[in-house]
């Protein structure tokens, strides 16, 4: 048997709410499957289970908010007998009930030839197709309709080889985040009358709670409202109020040194110019790319920087996990991790950077992308901002800030000229590192950047 409990998806997490099951008891997982979804105050994650086998129980109910560490579920891994199963804990007691729902209307007997849904599964629209909680969120992600999916399992059940293979909607489609469907679903609202206001004008779960709560009150006109009240002055959002509690954190028990160099980017520049002329359009490298790499493999030479402060020690990372500060539109910021960043070539590099910022945006993040970053880089230069110095995030030892990169004046064999340059900033841990050290690190990014064929 093996413990399915709520996971620490940051060094800031506390506790999570469980939101959803995409499972049930008797249902087969394997490593890496998509079983749960978790909300932390920062965003919604999808949470991978980390055994196979079968589910045994589930503990705890959708809307349960836990500590970290609390039993969630129990998975037969086939380890021990069967019977050895454990019985639900005893659940909270529960808030008053509400009123019973109306029994639903007779429905008229099924053919004795037609099959009926299983315990635990869901029948579709079509009315013979029946679905896992699993499956269903399967087909959410590739965006396929249950309901046009001929079932090749028992009794007409749709089996996850059966999305795999079915092929997505149409442009007809609405486009959702699988948060954002799941909201409409239990409030009752129709995606297709909702605006989004997500990357490429997908429904986020914002917009789904905005049309919830119905059309703001009209505004009483009073003196009172030139003045903002303390209850206007509080975060907008959650997520803001677990940022600023880290970074007060971050700023009471680090004490950083900062440090900051002008990367000279003309060869690097001109050497992505001649690997992009027979790429397409959508493969091309840009100079984010180059520096990210630059960044993860001088974390690899310098690892000193390259882990994490824990039980008043410095615990080195055997592994690079290069966590890329992501903003959100509704507010907020996430660090999702590229995983061994240091050993990707520059194009896998880019289509993983690529799918983190678009998974993140929507409310898609997977559990295993969210962890352990040791290292974390901000990236402010599409902003138009030349350089920042940012706080670290615990309880990581280093942060390096980017800037946008400009055209300035450089001095080339005593002749003034113009390259293209860009502003690299580390904020380091004195209990760590020291300056020299930090020096090093920025030193060998440089060096890299003069010789981007080593990237």
């Amino acid at each position: 048997m093996a413990d399915f409990t709520m996971p620490s998806l940051g060094a800031d997490m506390d506790e999570g709410t469980l939101v959803e099951w995409l499972v049930g008891p008797g249902d087969d997982v394997t490593k890496g499957d998509v079983v749960a979804v978790v909300e932390t105050a920062k965003s919604t994650i999808e949470v991978e289970c980390f055994d196979s086998g079968t589910v045994g129980a589930l503990l705890v109910d959708p809307g349960t908010t836990v500590p970290v560490g609390t039993r969630l579920a129990v998975i037969d891994t086939g380890s021990e007998p069967p019977a050895a199963v454990p019985a639900p804990a005893p659940a909270p007691a529960p808030a008053p009930a509400p009123a019973p729902a109306p029994a639903p209307a007779k429905q008229p007997a099924a053919p004795a030839s037609e099959p009926q849904a299983a315990p635990g599964l869901t029948t579709t629209g079509s009315g013979d197709a029946v679905s896992t909680p699993l499956v269903r969120h399967l087909a959410e992600r590739k965006g396929i309709d249950l309901s046009s999916v001929h079932g090749s399992g028992k009794g007409g059940r749709i089996t996850r080889s059966d999305v795999e293979h079915a092929p997505a909607d149409g442009p007809h489609r609405v486009k959702a985040s699988p948060l954002a469907r799941r909201l409409a679903q239990s409030s009752g609202i129709d995606l297709s009358a909702l605006r989004g206001t997500g990357q490429g004008g997908t429904i986020r779960a914002d917009d789904v709670r905005a049309a919830a709560a119905g059309p703001p009150a009209p505004a009483v006109e009073s003196h009172a409202q030139a003045r903002p009240s303390s209850a206007t002055a509080a975060p907008a959002y959650p997520a803001r109020a677990a940022i600023a509690a880290l970074m007060s954190r971050a700023n009471r028990e680090i004490p950083h040194y900062y440090l900051s160099t002008k990367i000279d980017l003309a060869v690097a520049m001109a050497w992505m110019r001649d690997r992009n002329a027979d790429r397409p359009v959508a493969e091309r490298l840009v100079p984010a790319a180059l520096l990210l790499k630059s960044v993860a493999l001088a974390a690899r030479q310098v690892p000193e920087l390259n882990g994490y402060w824990k039980d008043e020690a410095f615990m080195p990372s055997d592994t690079v996990r290069l966590g890329v500060a992501v903003s959100l539109r509704g507010g907020g910021l996430v660090a999702p991790a590229l995983a061994d960043a240091d050993t990707m070539s520059l194009p896998e590099l880019m289509a993983t950077l690529k799918g983190l910022v678009s998974r993140a945006r929507g409310g898609r993040l997977r559990a295993s992308e969210t962890a352990d970053p040791t290292l974390t880089v901000t990236n402010l230069g599409d902003q138009g901002v030349e350089a920042v110095f940012g706080m670290i995030y615990p309880p990581q030892v280093a942060l390096v800030g980017l800037g946008r990169v400009i055209e300035q004046p450089v001095a080339v064999d005593g002749m003034l000229t113009v390259h293209p340059t860009v502003t690299a900033t580390l904020s380091a841990d004195h209990r760590a590192s020291d300056g020299a050290t930090g020096a090093r690190f920025l030193t060998y990014i440089d060096r890299l950047l003069q010789r981007p064929e080593e990237l």
